[in-house]
């Protein structure tokens, strides 16, 4: 399960990035919901994700978490800031949304709990996650290197 886990974490993180890239324009482009200030933060987070596993994948490279984890703990920590401000956990006038579409706009609800920021939460989650997993599995192999 060990080396499974080594050789395909890379692709899981790849795949979660490319998926949540692939989810935003659909949501944007194909159904025309405007993104709010904090999901174009989390895009600018998500989207170089997808190009930086990719080229971690072709190139083998064992330091791709360097180059990951910082986008995905920034997406992370917006999207736990737009969860929050979305459950009214935190009060709207602390949202910087002042313009255009609120952050706290209600779109949609799949199975009365899937959210648009829900959504984002788990695709940062799940790359912060194989990213751990990734320099957990590959520390040995880079303090032998060094």
């Amino acid at each position: 399960m060990k080396k499974f886990l080594k050789n395909n974490i890379l692709y899981v993180a790849f795949a979660q990035a490319l998926v949540a890239m692939m989810g935003s324009l659909f949501f944007s482009e194909i159904m025309g919901l405007p993104p709010c200030v904090l999901c174009w933060y989390q895009r600018i987070c998500m989207y170089p994700l997808v190009a930086i596993f990719l080229m971690g994948i072709l190139f083998k490279d064992k330091n791709v978490y360097r180059y990951a984890f910082p986008l995905s703990l920034l997406g992370l920590g917006i999207a736990i800031y737009h969860n929050l401000l979305y459950y009214k956990i935190l009060p709207e006038s602390i949202a910087p949304c002042t313009s255009g579409v609120s952050c706290t706009t209600k779109f949609f609800e799949w199975f009365g709990f899937i959210t648009i920021p829900l959504m984002a939460l788990v695709a940062f989650s799940v790359t912060s996650l194989c990213l751990v997993i990734f320099y957990k599995l590959n520390k040995n192999s880079n303090d032998q290197r060094n």
